[in-house]
């Protein structure tokens, strides 16, 4: 039985037989406020194909239409009516008979609210009491709220008639009317896709304004709850989606093709944010309730323009099936950090130091796991999509299309784009579509390169390999290319790949800076590529390949270069670079390659100087992931000692009320462990001490509060007193987290019950005890659950939502147990439970993650040696 999935030969044969023309939904959502069931009434319009022959039995062509649903009251198909006990089973509802030509179903069911961020979400603020809901569809879960032919080539206009309670908004694609009785009916949506309709529904807060220009007026709405309406700073938000507005259609030369644009910040979202057409939504932790640093703020930033850039790649053109949803997720990706580096008077220039640091950070960690795949992967069914929202399909593709734009040029590359678009309008297109037209504007076959990038997994190193005279004067150069073999069970071979790239050469100039003093731009392709340019000069202080980051692949320096940066890292005079050389240095240890201690001093010698906040932040994380499962646990605590003992002077010595600072009290928080240290962050919170500039806010209070729950320090009644002061949905995800850090049998077993053993707690609230039980330096309190994991895991995949069982598949796999035993017991597993592919793949790449964290472990206990 298909259960609720649906194969990508199934759609193929439906979109074969079918054209969708217009759905007609009816909701009565009236009893939103207590929950439950609603009505659901669809009238959907479509035409059967002549000559449909594969799916046509004597009776007639044959169909399905999707619903997940507790109850079908009636099924209406051209005026006759369907036993609903005969035709609806297992999330699809049977349409036979049906007519060549025009055909019309009608639908009336109970569907269910949810509190797992799927289909129609309903959450009560605990603030007012009041429920507010929103829709959530990609991938297959519009099919929760009406009947649809749920994939994405099937578009169709999209008719909302709405009954919500009195006072409430409801917010849609189409402009929002003006409600009677109660009742609002939107007008018809332009032809989309059913997972980026929807709907949002509750006594929302809004603040509205327009786009305006050129005669173009496009009304602007941003929506958030009334409790976090006093933090909302909708200026700084409607500042960047003017920048992108701008910069957008100018690039695309395609006016925004909705009628309004709303965004909707939305509570317990499971993602960063979703790109329906008109509505985006995007979750509520981007109302910023307490001081962040400017690194939040870029990334909501990014955020808001990715969803905008959807608009278009995405909305206006869509993928013809999930096999490239690869390509809507990194052209949104690439255009947003473009636009964020390019855009007139943008703050945030340096956007691509970001990306290297972050997005290829995450590119490079996905693509060495055994669940590794082309970036234009094969999806054999939703089970396949749903898991495949990963560092690929977002960062490495993103990373390729900036090597492409690097390739074809920008400004060819934005012309394909608007022939694209200008082509493909309110339809759906295949990968072809898009380079036919990329080729036709740049001259380039892009056949090899497509080949070679799109259809292979894997990853490059670059390494260079220098030769100089007793002068130091180079006498050959040359750039080795290598392809790692894929990680076992990955499936494919090592690719070669053609590489656009830039190697820059680096000198101290008399300030002590490290600048750039030369630059060479070129294709690399092969094993080894000469670069005669730099034959003759002398030898710079620095060589860094895949200067400017345009191409995807691990880099490597020079032994010389290695020795310098390792001293002066710190030094270079721009962003990018440094980040460049972070994220090597942090690659060679998770490879193994640099030892975790290493690691650390590279660190502790030069993250002083490093004066980009989103750097410094990525650095506090890698180190403490680092020490906790790289390092040789017989030095892990003194490693740990050496870090904390640094956060905490880096704190003290940060200038007052920066984001350097706030990042440092975050950072020392987290591992605070002597009890003079967990004294002060007690102090800190009484007030009893101060640090000059450090607000002790909200959301920091909540850091020190989670940690001194974690080490003992504080149990229910100091963790209750908190609430107290913060009686919000983030603070109940806080006490929640800081309640299952707790380290006692009772508070583990009680965190686990709560999200293991039942199924009641929310996707927001179940996400925050699973982040607190596991706590890397409890391993020992936290051993038995290993077994515990492996008893369960199947039947929560097999029975909870997708949402909600992934959470548990992935938060609570034994990743801490650093041990061969781990990946013992997860093969016998993998043998013998049999799981499903979505769920084999989750595993398996844990289990990734436990080996890679032996071979460092033996890496820096050699290197000890």
């Amino acid at each position: 039985m298909p259960g609720t999935n649906l194969t990508r030969e199934e759609a193929q044969q439906r979109a074969k037989l079918l054209t969708v023309d217009s759905y007609e939904i009816d909701l009565d959502l009236s009893g939103a406020q207590e929950g439950g069931t609603y009505r659901s009434v669809t009238t959907v319009r479509f035409d059967v194909a002549q000559n449909a022959s594969e799916s046509v039995s004597e009776t007639g062509a044959e169909s399905f239409i999707d619903l997940v649903a507790p109850t079908v009251h009636e099924v209406t198909l051209n005026g006759d009516s369907l036993d609903p006990a005969e035709v609806f089973e297992d999330s699809r509802i049977a349409l036979p008979g049906l007519l060549e030509g025009r055909n019309i179903l009608r639908v009336v069911a109970d569907c269910a609210y949810t509190n797992t961020g799927e289909g129609l979400h309903r959450f009560v603020d605990p603030v007012d009491n009041q429920a507010y809901l929103y829709t959530q569809f990609e991938v297959p879960d519009a099919r929760r709220v009406f009947a649809s032919f749920e994939q994405p080539d099937l578009k169709a206009t999209f008719q909302f008639t709405v009954k919500a309670p009195s006072g409430w908004t409801v917010i849609s694609n189409s402009p929002t009317p003006e409600p009677k009785d109660d009742v609002w009916v939107f007008e018809p949506t332009p032809r989309i896709s059913t997972y980026i309709t929807a709907l949002i529904v509750g006594p929302y807060h809004s603040v509205h304004s327009v786009y305006e220009k050129d005669g173009q007026s496009v009304p602007l709405g941003i929506y958030c709850r009334p409790s976090l309406a006093e933090f909302l700073d909708s200026d700084a938000i409607f500042e960047v989606t003017r920048q992108g507005f701008d910069w957008f259609q100018e690039k695309f030369d395609y006016a925004y093709p909705f009628k309004k644009y709303d965004q909707l910040f939305v509570p317990e979202f499971n993602a960063g944010a979703m790109e329906n057409a008109g509505a985006v939504t995007i979750r509520d932790q981007y109302v910023f309730r307490s001081k962040v640093t400017d690194a939040a703020y870029e990334v909501r930033a990014e955020t808001v323009l990715h969803e905008l850039a959807h608009m278009w790649f995405g909305d206006l053109v869509t993928m013809e099936w999930w096999n490239d949803l690869w390509l809507n997720e990194s052209f949104a990706t690439y255009t947003s950090i473009a636009c964020l580096a390019y855009a007139p008077e943008s703050r945030w220039p340096h956007s691509w130091t970001t990306f290297a640091n972050q997005m290829k950070t995450w590119a490079y960690r996905q693509d060495q796991l055994p669940s590794t795949h082309p970036i234009m992967a094969e999806i054999r069914d939703l089970d396949d999509v749903l898991v495949n929202f990963d560092g690929i399909t977002y960062a490495k593709g993103a990373s390729v299309l900036k090597q492409l734009v690097a390739y074809v040029g920008m400004d060819e590359f934005f012309r394909g784009v608007q022939a694209y678009f200008k082509a493909h309008a309110y339809g759906n297109t295949r990968l072809s579509d898009l380079l036919g037209a990329l080729e036709e504007t740049s001259g380039r076959d892009l056949s090899t390169w497509s080949k070679k990038w799109l259809e292979t997994a894997g990853i490059n190193v670059l390494r260079p390999e220098i030769e100089t005279d007793e002068h130091g004067v180079i006498t050959s150069f040359a750039i080795r290319q290598e392809a790692p073999a894929l990680p076992a069970g990955a499936k494919g071979e090592p690719t070669l790949r053609p590489h656009r790239i830039a190697v820059g050469l680096y000198e101290r100039d008399a300030t002590g800076r490290l600048v750039r003093d030369d630059r060479i731009e070129l294709d690399v392709d092969g094993e080894l590529t000469a670069v005669p340019q730099l034959v003759g000069r002398g030898r710079p202080a620095v060589v860094l390949l895949n200067d400017d980051d345009l191409s995807y692949a691990k880099v490597r320096l020079d032994e010389q270069s290695l020795a310098f940066v390792t001293e002066h890292l710190g030094d270079f005079a721009e962003s990018l670079p440094r980040a460049l050389c972070w994220a090597s240095a942090w690659d060679m240890t998770r490879d193994a390659e640099l030892a975790t201690r290493d690691y650390l001093s590279l660190v502790l010698s030069g993250i002083a100087k490093e004066s980009d906040i989103g750097v410094v932040q990525s650095l506090h994380r890698q180190v403490k992931l680092a020490i906790d499962l790289y390092a040789d646990p017989t030095t892990r605590e003194a490693l740990l000692t050496r870090w904390t003992d640094a956060t905490l002077a880096h704190l003290r010595a940060a200038e007052p009320g920066s984001d350097h600072q706030l990042a440092w009290a975050r950072a020392f928080a987290a591992t605070a462990r002597t009890p003079e240290q967990l004294d002060l962050l007690d102090a800190l919170l009484e007030g009893t001490q101060t640090i000059e500039g450090l607000s002790v806010d909200t959301e920091l209070r909540w850091a020190f509060v989670h940690r001194l729950a974690a080490v003992g320090r504080f149990d229910e009644t100091e963790i209750a007193g908190e609430y107290e002061r913060d009686k919000t949905a983030a603070g109940e995800r806080h006490a929640a987290s800081a309640r299952a850090a707790r380290p006692s049998e009772e508070a583990k077993a009680e965190a686990w019950a709560s999200a293991v053993e039942s199924d009641k707690l929310p996707n927001a609230v179940q996400e925050a005890v699973i982040a607190g039980f596991v706590q890397t330096d409890q391993r020992e309190l936290l051993a038995p659950y290993a077994e515990k994991y492996f008893e369960v895991v199947k039947d929560i995949w097999e029975s909870r939502s997708h949402e909600m069982a992934q959470q548990i598949a992935v938060g609570l796999y034994p990743s801490i147990q650093v041990a061969q035993s781990t990946l013992d017991r997860t093969d016998s597993w993998l043998t013998d439970a049999e799981p499903n592919a979505a769920l084999r793949r989750l595993v398996s790449e844990s289990r990734s993650g436990v080996e890679r964290a032996l071979k460092a472990q033996a890496a820096d206990a050699a290197a000890q040696a």
